[in-house]
């Protein structure tokens, strides 16, 4: 395979675009940087790194594996792949959100318009739906650059490898790749309790009893109940899914961080148990972009913080 090039315009995009925040906000686990410096630094605005990625089938926009590789530069974001990648980084990146109409819609809040300032043109992801739900079964009292590096890890040791103009590329395990691996496979590569959680459900999928795809078109709160039948994965980690996969942006996943957001800044927010907190949560952060908001605190406040 070879690489074709080419470039979007970002003034073709409606609002701002920052691709280094996007990507390296703690969202997607299934990029890499060409130079392997993924996640070193927290001050991510205005970075012009290379960033790679092989994408499994998407439904609706392609039926094969797609290498690509995506530079920020002089106002364009420019491309490598393997084959047209537009209608693909679109899908994957969201460049088609309005992203001054999301700001416009949340409510005034200081913490917010702070969050928004610092990571202006942060965008969503919207990852491949197997892979983003075995990386946030990963994410368990993880910091961010392990779970990247156990995804990255999976890829190496058990993901099908392309040659692209002399490079290698490794793409992200199907379900079956993975259901094949033993507890003892994935417990050497770092995984941990989190093996046979993820060994389970990648059988579940590959077996065909159930995808994180079906949960799409259900309402929001019986998506998130859909996704917990899978092993190893809760609320919080089924919020995740909903929101960097399945285009679910009124979810707020409840972690770490965004409780401690909730007992500092949003206090009447706290129900006591989860379903009722995210849901005043979701309320107060504007209901539709909801989830939005929340990415923007949970990475304001993570680079604040120690991670």
């Amino acid at each position: 395979m070879t690489f074709e090039s080419g470039a979007i315009p970002l003034s073709s995009i409606p609002g701002p675009f920052d691709l280094q925040a996007t990507l390296e906000s703690g969202q997607s686990y299934l990029w890499d940087r060409a130079d392997g410096r993924m996640y070193e630094s927290m001050d991510v605005y205005g970075g012009d790194a290379w960033y790679e990625t092989v994408v499994p089938p998407v439904d609706g926009v392609t039926d094969e594996d797609v290498v690509v590789r995506v530079r920020q530069r002089d106002g364009d974001l420019l491309w490598e792949a393997t084959t047209d990648p537009v209608p693909l980084l679109t899908h994957l990146l969201r460049l088609d959100d309005d992203l001054d109409a999301i700001y416009a819609a949340t409510p005034d809040d200081d913490l917010i318009e702070r969050a928004y300032d610092a990571y202006r043109g942060m965008r969503l992801v919207r990852d491949p739906p197997f892979p983003c739900l075995v990386s946030f079964i990963c994410s368990a009292q993880m910091r961010v650059s392990r779970i990247h590096g156990m995804q990255m890890a999976l890829a190496s040791e058990f993901g099908t490898h392309h040659e692209v103009d002399g490079e290698t590329f490794e793409a992200f395990p199907t379900p079956a790749q993975l259901a094949a691996q033993s507890e003892d496979d994935l417990r050497d590569l770092k995984l941990g309790y989190r093996a046979p959680y993820v060994q389970r459900t990648a059988a579940m999928v590959a077996d065909g009893e159930a995808h994180p795809r079906e949960a799409v078109g259900r309402d929001y709160e019986d998506a998130r109940e859909h996704l917990t039948q899978f092993v190893g994965v809760g609320d919080k980690v089924a919020d995740c899914v909903l929101l960097f996969s399945l285009g679910y942006l009124e979810a707020v996943p409840l972690d770490t961080w965004i409780q401690s957001a909730i007992a500092e800044h949003f206090p009447e927010c706290d129900r006591g148990n989860y379903t009722e907190t995210s849901r005043a949560l979701r309320e107060r952060l504007g209901g539709e972009y909801a989830g939005y908001a929340q990415t923007y605190l949970f990475y304001y406040l993570r680079a604040r913080g120690d991670d």
